[in-house]
């Protein structure tokens, strides 16, 4: 019944929530989720849908898959997919996500790049984003997003991302806005086993959110993972396995008061230096 209750209020509140964050900028992969998703230092194939900047230091081409279970409900699933491809010059990572079930349901697919130039790495890409909403209809809009990387010693890397920054409206013939966010974080990596990683993240009508997320390698193909948010505060853990060309993390997320989200994901890597 609670279960019922809660998505029901989520389909009711979504049209007035569409000028504040939803599930279009939700983080994907589940490192990212066991850092608290203090993600905007990371340059990995999650890349694509966290911080297009990071991906101009990704070594090898990946296919990568994800899937998210919030809070027990099959209608706030998030499902999502890519491929990154290494290129002399640059490289190119397409990425799709879908979020919802039938009364309540939004896509994406996005085409990015990013080229590392000396210590930076810089970032374009383009998205289309869909929203259906029973009894409301659909509505779809291109979004840009900006990011990048620099390394500003060998232990300490800063990172930065903005999505939609042209802050584009919900359809054509809506006045209201999707979410405009900005973030921003530093990575310290004092050895190859351990980073630590701290981000801020603004939403131009939301308060500031402050991410924090450490990562220790227990083992080479081993590595654990834990975070918290704050506003709204949760706790995150998280696990990976890294055997040869594959990856394969968990992570899970609590919510202090509506509970605990699960976060699969799994890349395979080839052509790898």
């Amino acid at each position: 019944m609670i279960k019922v209750f809660l998505f029901g209020f989520l389909v009711l509140m979504m049209p007035a929530a569409y000028s504040q964050n939803g599930t279009e900028v939700l983080p994907k992969g589940a490192r990212s989720m066991g850092l608290g998703n203090a993600n905007v230092t990371l340059g990995d194939a999650w890349s694509v849908f966290n911080n297009i900047g990071g991906l101009g230091v990704l070594e090898g081409n990946q296919v990568f898959a994800s899937y998210d279970h919030r809070l027990g409900l099959s209608e706030l699933t998030t499902l999502a997919a890519g491929v990154a491809l290494t290129g002399e010059r640059v490289n190119i990572g397409l990425g799709i996500s879908s979020f919802g079930g039938e009364l309540f349901n939004q896509q994406n697919i996005g085409v990015g790049i990013a080229r590392k130039l000396g210590l930076a790495s810089l970032g374009v890409k383009i998205n289309y984003f869909q929203t259906n909403i029973e009894g409301f209809g659909r509505s779809a809009t291109p979004l840009l997003e900006l990011g990048g990387l620099a390394e500003i010693n060998p232990q300490l890397v800063f990172g930065a991302h903005i999505y939609n920054l042209t802050r584009a409206s919900l359809s054509k013939v809506s006045q209201e806005h999707l979410p405009m966010v900005v973030k921003t974080g530093l990575s310290y990596r004092p050895a190859n086993f351990l980073m630590i990683n701290v981000e801020a993240e603004k939403e131009i009508l939301l308060d500031p959110q402050v991410k924090v997320g450490l990562e220790y390698g227990i083992q080479e193909i081993l590595w654990a993972r834990t975070g918290i948010n704050t506003y709204p505060n949760n706790l995150f853990f998280g696990i990976g396995f890294r055997p040869k060309n594959l990856v394969v993390d968990y992570a899970l997320s609590q919510h202090l008061q509506l509970g605990f989200t699960h976060h699969f994901s799994f890349n395979y890597i080839w052509n790898k230096p």
